[in-house]
């Protein structure tokens, strides 16, 4: 309070003081050059005799310091100060007015000041400086303005000694200014649907020079880019928020900070969507800011211009396009292994020295020989990617999918490899028609090209009963990705079988590498055969999950997994024998080394019996959650039951939220079954939606969830930070009537829930795959890429945390 008195006696005796004396300071300034965009600006004070002025550092609520100050948006556009301000040595003793240790000046003091030019065609800079003298008895407030014009700017080039400055300013030359423009910004309009298009706005950026991204830094960073649609909502909407092609991140020497910018080129798109046919012409404004190494360009607002009528045409599935190709390229290479393990079998290994034997023998000249081989495979080639090919003409990727997800396809499929794997054991052989090989084998003798393709064909039919259970199981794994996927996998598979056939065939001495046709020709096809017998229960769960039936629960088909590779294992050490096995006197090392590897595999199988998770064969057991009779292990009855965080949500909407929540998903988790109410629940908690694309018989999407799910910090973030919405593509739980629709994309009828989900990720994200990850805002716009299957934990838990970051800064 004593402090507060005297500051006031001081006020009021100042203005007192004012109308006797003068100034008791006099400034001076001048400015110094360090280098081509570094100055000193200086400030000099002359305090009159008894009179002193106290230091810019002052302990608070112990006098009133010395205090400079700058234009706020020169300091944002045009230059920045470099550190604090600098003083000269003052005198630090007791002040008997304002009772505490005080640092003043008296005679001289000099301040300099470091700044930073950013913009080259600043001229001066202009400051302010507040301050206050005290004699014994009194002080004065006063205060002075400073312009500091900078060397070789304007008029100070032409006229030194006119130069707006003080009297004791000293004035550089320097280079003429120079306009700089490094930015050109062009727009262009792509064509999504009749009334969907997507605007691309590309800014060529020149040497040296950076563009800001849309990312906000604050007071003390770039101004960001920023884009406004003129007259959106009058013809047009835009759909979500502009996205922005990859950045750069590096420390940036101007701001002193971590900077996201472009370089050379940037790629910026928004979504929109037309309301009136007659809108032709769309005007954006992008307002954005410059800089290179040593300067930056305030910031700068241009037009971009699109027109409508010249939009280009393309698929939605452009944006998915690397995604696909990797998907493409995985599909290759997996068809590809298996074909080179059906090379192995019975049916294909003989014929490999058989055929090659006929090439050379047969042919003229050895290069003959070469031309027939290459032909023989070229034509193993296009006969089984002539199926894939069928596959995709006939069959759309709807059909197989509801196909691969239905009940009869799935019974047939474990009857059909049942009956198989039974075939590979020896009980019985499975053979075409003999009618239809005898007729081929005719064809094969005309020869020339229609010869070597009825030899192609002849081997196609011949090896049917080893060929079939494989590729066809590919076949349908491809076709229900859809698209070209199945052409793909076919491709791959004959590839590996087409190819030994022409390296014999060129390299015909390779030949007596290979080992003879024996009884480990049939082992490898009783292996085979237990593989098919373990994958046929795999197609029986799926009928037994979407019938909801429980017959053949998590341990029930652990227990015949456990059985049959069991079997298998002692089948290998030669305990078992089956009906065309030779007579076993010896294993080989080869033999021995999968025996073990069979049985370690069946050990690690049983303790899932009681509740372990066996993450090694997640997706192919029936899934913890809601089919399994110890979901949390042998013994523990109490079911833990999952619960909703109503923190953020009024008591009487809780009941509400209740009857919506329907679906217990994995570890726990609170799922919505339906869409609009999971987006409704998370507009009242306020977090983001995480659409979950699902299936009860989709084996990579219990991979995701028991393989990365658990992993980091994943499971909690799901838990906690986003509303979880599982869409199901294959419930079959038929829609009312009144909400059962013809859908626009298919022209099939829209009749169950997983109909209407598969038509909405059809629509919306143009795949039918499962699984698919979606995070999206309360409003349903996307905030992220949407993601399928990613078997990495750090790439899953980077893209969820992204997508949540991103909500949180937006709201």
């Amino acid at each position: 309070m004593k402090k507060l008195i005297t500051l006031l006696l001081l006020c009021v005796s100042s203005f007192a003081v004012n109308a006797q004396i003068d100034d008791p300071v006099q400034w001076t300034s001048e400015i110094e050059k360090i280098s081509d965009t570094e100055f000193n600006l200086i400030y000099k004070a002359e305090v009159a005799n008894k009179w002193r002025i106290y230091s810019q550092y002052l302990a608070e609520n112990s006098g009133f310091p010395t205090e400079f100050m700058y234009d706020s948006i020169q300091q944002i556009n045009d230059f920045k100060l470099v550190g604090k301000n600098k003083e000269g040595k003052g005198i630090t003793k007791f002040d008997k007015v304002f009772q505490a240790e005080l640092t003043y000046f008296k005679g001289t003091a000099t301040f300099t000041q470091k700044v930073k030019i950013t913009n080259p065609n600043l001229t001066s800079i202009t400051s302010e400086v507040i301050y206050q003298t005290c004699d014994d008895e009194k002080c004065v407030l006063g205060d002075e303005e400073f312009t500091f014009q900078l060397p070789g700017s304007g008029k100070a080039a032409e006229k030194q000694e006119a130069a707006i400055a003080t009297p004791t300013q000293t004035v550089f030359q320097n280079e003429q200014p120079k306009v700089f423009d490094p930015v050109q910004w062009k727009g262009t309009v792509k064509k999504l649907s009749e009334t969907e298009y997507e605007l691309v706005m590309k800014a060529s950026v020149e040497d040296k020079w950076h563009l800001y991204s849309q990312r906000s830094y604050g007071d003390d960073g770039p101004f960001p880019t920023e884009f406004t649609f003129l007259e959106a909502g009058k013809g047009y909407a835009t759909v979500g928020k502009v996205e922005e092609s990859k950045t750069k991140e590096v420390f940036d020497k101007v701001f002193q900070k971590n900077i996201s910018f472009y370089e050379g080129e940037a790629t910026f798109t928004q979504k929109i969507k037309v309301t009136d046919a007659t809108t032709q012409h769309i005007t954006a404004e992008v307002l954005f800011m410059v800089c290179d190494d040593e300067k930056c360009l305030p910031p700068t607002v241009k037009e971009i211009k699109f027109d409508i009528k010249k939009a280009t045409v393309v698929s939605k599935a452009g944006k998915d396009k690397d995604k696909s190709q990797r998907s493409l390229w995985a599909t290759f290479f997996i068809a590809f292994f298996l074909g080179f393990g059906v090379l192995l079998t019975p049916c294909v290994f003989p014929m490999i020295p058989m055929t090659v034997s006929f090439f050379t023998k047969q042919s003229k000249t050895r290069a003959a020989g070469i031309k027939n081989a290459l032909l023989y495979g070229l034509f193993i080639i296009v006969i089984y990617t002539g199926l894939g090919t069928a596959m995709s003409a006939l069959f759309g990727s709807n059909f197989m999918y509801d196909l691969s997800t239905g009940v009869p396809f799935n019974l047939i499929m474990f009857f059909v490899l049942l009956i198989f794997a039974f075939s590979f054991m020896g009980a019985f052989e499975i053979m075409l028609p003999n009618s239809w090989m005898n007729k081929v084998d005719q064809q094969s003798n005309r020869g020339g090209i229609i010869g070597i393709f009825f030899m192609a064909l002849a081997l196609a039919v011949v090896s049917f009963s080893c060929t079939f259970p494989i590729a066809g199981t590919a076949l349908l794994e491809a076709a229900t990705i859809g698209g070209i996927t199945p052409i793909i996998s076919m491709l791959g598979f004959s590839c590996a079988i087409a190819i030994p056939f022409v390296l014999f065939a060129v390299f015909p001495g390779w030949m007596n590498s290979l080992p003879k046709s024996g009884g480990w020709l049939n082992t490898v096809k009783v292996v085979l055969g237990f593989l098919e017998l373990a994958f046929a229960f795999k197609f029986l769960s799926m009928v037994d999950i979407v019938l909801d039936l429980h017959i053949l629960d998590r341990e029930v088909f652990l227990a015949i997994w456990v059985a049959i590779f069991g079997t298998l294992a002692m089948y290998l050490f030669g305990k078992i024998q089956l009906p065309h096995d030779s007579p076993l006197q010896k294993i080989s090392v080869g033999r021995a080394c999968l025996g073990m590897l069979t049985l370690a595999f069946t050990i690690y199988m049983l303790p899932g019996l009681w509740g372990a998770p066996l993450k090694l064969i997640s997706g192919f057991p029936p899934p913890m959650n809601g089919n399994s009779e110890s979901p949390y292990g042998v013994g523990y009855k109490k079911r833990v039951q999952a619960s909703v965080n109503y923190s953020d949500v009024k008591k009487e909407n809780v009941l509400k939220i209740e009857e919506e929540v329907s679906h217990e998903g994995p570890h726990g988790l609170i799922a919505f079954l339906d869409y609009e109410k999971g987006l409704e629940y998370a507009k009242k908690v306020n977090k983001p939606v995480m659409i979950d694309f699902t299936g009860k018989t989709c084996v990579n999407c219990r991979k995701m969830e028991e393989q990365v799910w658990t992993e980091g910090n994943i499971l909690g973030m799901i838990r906690n930070d986003v509303v979880l919405i599982s869409l199901y593509a294959d419930n079959m739980k038929k829609l009312p009537k009144e909400e059962q629709y013809e859908s626009k994309l298919t022209g099939n009828r829209v009749r169950t829930i997983g109909d209407k989900w598969k038509e909405f990720q059809q629509v919306r994200y143009n795949t039918n795959a499962q699984p698919l990850y979606v995070i999206q805002d309360v409003n349903g716009n996307d905030l992220t890429e949407a993601v399928a299957y990613t078997p990495d934990p750090v790439t899953y838990e980077k893209w969820l945390q992204d997508g949540i970051d991103k909500f949180k800064k937006e709201n």
